[in-house]
């Protein structure tokens, strides 16, 4: 069951992914859905006319690179029954247990040696991805990243603790790059905002993370800067 809840929608799968197919078919969006083009198939003469822009196309494809499916497989016990303010239902409220698929994007990737960043910032010294948090040998290169996302996709470290990110989902049988050890680092349920850190040691990963960031925020985003981004975006 797919569902609108502030600004983002989310998919609710009792199973997880092997429900996914079906509730495609299923979706009563995905029969007026004619014209939909997966990320993978989209090109800059796919956009409307007036708007085939290689700028525009560029940014689309750059904020579809750093988007990551978020799979959260508990539903805390401590969300509250209504939105704050409201008498409106609280998202998953009453769905406590089940399999949530959302998503939210990397807007931060930072890169730590011996606990140094490259602009000298002081961090972790070591890695604390699940592969390193049970060795006796943890990296001491890793990156950092920091994704954005809504506080009811996300709501407390319970559900970060059971959460795990994929990584350019971009169709079916990609490859699985997925990144399991995810904390909560802010959280603003009035706006439904949601910052979460998340970490990795896998160089190669690292590095295209780090590459495309950096493309992203230099090469893309500065063409965009001339439009204002709403304050409720900020924490």
């Amino acid at each position: 069951m797919a569902e609108l809840h502030g600004d983002h929608e989310t998919q609710e799968c009792e199973i997880g992914e092997a429900d996914l197919h079906k509730y495609m078919t299923g979706c009563k969006k995905n029969p007026g859905h004619e014209q939909f083009i997966p990320i993978s198939t989209f090109s800059v003469k796919q956009l409307p006319k007036g708007f085939r822009d290689s700028d525009l196309f560029g940014n689309i494809t750059a904020v579809a690179d750093l988007t990551v499916k978020i799979d959260v497989k508990m539903t805390s016990l401590h969300r509250p029954e209504v939105w704050p303010k409201t008498n409106h239902l609280y998202p998953f409220y009453n769905t406590r247990g089940n399999t949530n698929l959302r998503s939210g994007m990397i807007v931060y990737v930072d890169k730590f040696l011996n606990g140094v960043d490259q602009y000298g910032a002081q961090g972790s010294k070591k890695c604390w991805c699940t592969k390193c948090e049970h060795s006796d040998s943890p990296s001491n290169v890793l990156w950092e990243l920091v994704v954005f996302t809504a506080s009811h996709v996300v709501f407390d470290d319970i559900e970060a603790s059971h959460t795990s990110l994929k990584l350019f989902y971009d169709k079916d049988g990609c490859p699985e790059i997925v990144v399991d050890k995810v904390r909560v680092d802010n959280v603003n349920v009035e706006y439904d905002r949601c910052k979460l850190k998340c970490v990795t040691c896998d160089q190669s990963l690292g590095q295209k993370l780090e590459t495309m960031r950096k493309y992203y925020r230099h090469e893309v985003q500065t063409k965009f800067d001339h439009y204002s981004v709403p304050s409720s975006w900020m924490f």
